[in-house]
């Protein structure tokens, strides 16, 4: 079972768990604000984005291809964004602080 905190509006801290499935299904089903997931988890909307604390970087790993192309249309992308879609849920997560991008 992975823990993963998402860090939404001013900083307010939410701790969800999960063993399955992706992060973004994961924040949808916890309706934590700002991920939306128009698109269903297949990479093509960017509204499911995340920022990925620095130190959890190495645990989520690096964008796809498709993903990068679609994290090129953020205006505030960073070298630790993610399409939390993108990322599957799994004890190799566990722990991670994911910021919600989108601010709502």
């Amino acid at each position: 079972m992975a823990k993963i905190t998402f860090i939404v509006n001013n900083d307010e801290k939410i701790l969800v768990e999960g063993d399955s499935g992706n992060v973004m299904q994961l924040a949808v089903n916890n309706n934590i604000a700002g991920i939306d997931g128009d698109c269903g988890g297949v990479c093509s909307c960017a509204t499911c984005h995340v920022f990925v604390a620095e130190k959890d970087f190495e645990k989520v790993g690096k964008a796809g291809e498709i993903e990068l192309e679609m994290l090129e249309l953020e205006d505030y992308a960073s070298d630790f964004s993610r399409l939390c879609c993108q990322i599957e849920v799994s004890d190799a997560i566990d722990g991670v602080e994911l910021t919600v991008a989108k601010e709502v």
